[in-house]
């Protein structure tokens, strides 16, 4: 195609391809687009299509169950990973992996806790000031369906699945721990009685865990200070022992390290004595000074008071270590924590190593959620002015907790399991989150 000018006019000659213009240029034998153009618009194509596929970072934490709850409706978690929770008087069960319901079971009196023990959930209404029995109804942990109604309280043992029916002295002490009349065995599968223990007056029922090859035991320590260690399996009587004078409080005397050990007085001052809890022979005595508790720490026992923490070994009562800036010291699962309070919970030093007294994990500043995350533990700080708590997870060897999220204005009452969080919230809902660790 050619263009000429004649007489100020413009004449457009077709001279077609026969006049020099290749024939290529029509149909082309090889590609006009550049070699680099293909590999990068797949780049392109394949880039956007994951940004637009990619999931959105999971949350820190994300709510997995609601509940409405009234304010004094309690809940629950459960060694299997359950939540149980009374909702309204229904009694409800969830599965704490998946937040699926598990059952729920009729309408039921409220009750101001769940204890559980034998596969069972153990519901006794409260009675208040009234003083009419509400008895013991037994609730199956893996279908709801009520097994059985008897009168009286009924307890568990530590270290063991075996109930047992007393009739309870009201005290400081906890449910069970001070008894009178007759201790029995209860069937958890029917809740008939079996063997049965009478107590003269009253007795301090104590849990005796299981010790290599030794089964679980019952210890009765009776008002005349005579200790009985029975059979849990038959109720029979294995051995009998005098034991010194002492308050026999809340937590006097405790199973730790084996060992059954009894703060009392003496002439010299305060001393703590050991006892085999299985023959009740005397192993050891030495000073207790200013303790004001023993706890279990590891494979040691710890005296705690206004002194500070000691550690002892239980086989002959050699001290191990001492912290005079420590003031308490408790077990939580797996985990050992120190407090600077004798309180506990609001003033946490640390998690620290049982054998050694060391600091694992500062906690100075943070609070302890009850219960156990396995591995480690959930802490909450209160932020600034507006009620946000921070939520974070603590384990040893961090050299800070790691920051999980904050939780919304109003929300308390929390329980840890692993992986999860259970608060209630002002709002009358009971939310449990779930979570995971970076590290």
């Amino acid at each position: 195609m050619a263009a000429e000018t004649f007489g100020g006019a413009t004449v457009v000659i077709d001279l077609g391809l026969d006049r020099g213009e290749p024939d290529e240029y029509a149909s082309p034998a090889h590609s006009t687009v550049p070699r680099w153009f293909p590999p990068v618009l797949v780049a392109l194509l394949v880039l956007l299509g994951s940004a637009a596929s990619a999931a959105p970072p999971r949350p820190a934490l994300s709510s997995l169950i609601t509940v409405r709850v009234g304010p004094a409706d309690p809940y629950a978690l459960t060694d299997a990973g359950d939540l149980l929770v009374q909702s309204l008087g229904t009694l409800l069960s969830y599965d704490l992996r998946d937040g699926r319901m598990r059952w729920q079971a009729g309408s039921e009196a409220p009750t101001y806790r769940l204890r559980t023990g034998g596969g069972l959930v153990l519901l006794r209404p409260y009675s208040g000031t009234v003083r009419i029995d509400p008895g013991t109804t037994a609730v199956s942990l893996t279908n709801g369906s009520v097994l059985w109604r008897r009168a009286g309280s009924v307890v568990t043992v530590a270290g063991s699945s075996t109930l047992l029916a007393v009739s309870g002295v009201r005290s400081f002490a906890g449910p069970g721990r001070r008894v009178q009349g007759t201790v029995a065995a209860v069937d958890p599968a029917t809740g008939r009685t079996g063997w049965q223990v009478p107590v003269p007056s009253t007795a301090v029922l104590l849990g005796v865990p299981r010790s290599g090859d030794v089964a679980p035991r019952m210890l009765l320590v009776h008002d005349n200070r005579t200790a009985a260690v029975h059979d849990l399996a038959t109720g029979a009587l294995l051995a009998t022992g005098k034991l010194p004078a002492a308050d026999y409080g809340p937590d006097n005397p405790v199973v730790s390290g084996g060992l059954l050990l009894l703060r009392h007085p003496t002439l010299t001052g305060r001393v703590v004595s050991a006892f085999d809890p299985v023959t009740l022979k005397h192993r050891w005595t030495r000073a207790a000074g200013f303790a004001f508790g023993i706890t279990t720490c590891g494979r040691f026992a710890c005296l705690a008071g206004p002194d500070g923490v000691r550690a002892v070994d239980p086989a002959d009562g050699s001290p191990a270590w001492f912290r005079p800036a420590w003031r308490s010291v408790e077990q939580r699962g797996g985990l050992v924590v120190a407090f600077g309070t004798p309180a506990g919970d609001n003033d946490p030093v640390g998690i620290i190593d049982p054998g050694t007294g060391r600091v694992l994990a500062d906690l100075h500043g943070w609070r302890l959620v009850p219960g156990s995350g396995g591995d480690h533990l959930l802490v909450t700080r209160p932020v600034g002015v507006g009620g946000r708590t921070m939520v974070a997870v603590a384990a040893p060897g961090d050299a800070r907790p790691e920051l999980l999220s904050d939780l919304p204005a109003g929300t308390g009452d929390c329980q840890a399991a692993p992986g999860r969080l259970v608060c209630r919230s002002t709002a009358g809902e009971l939310v449990v989150r779930a979570y995971e660790r970076k590290g």
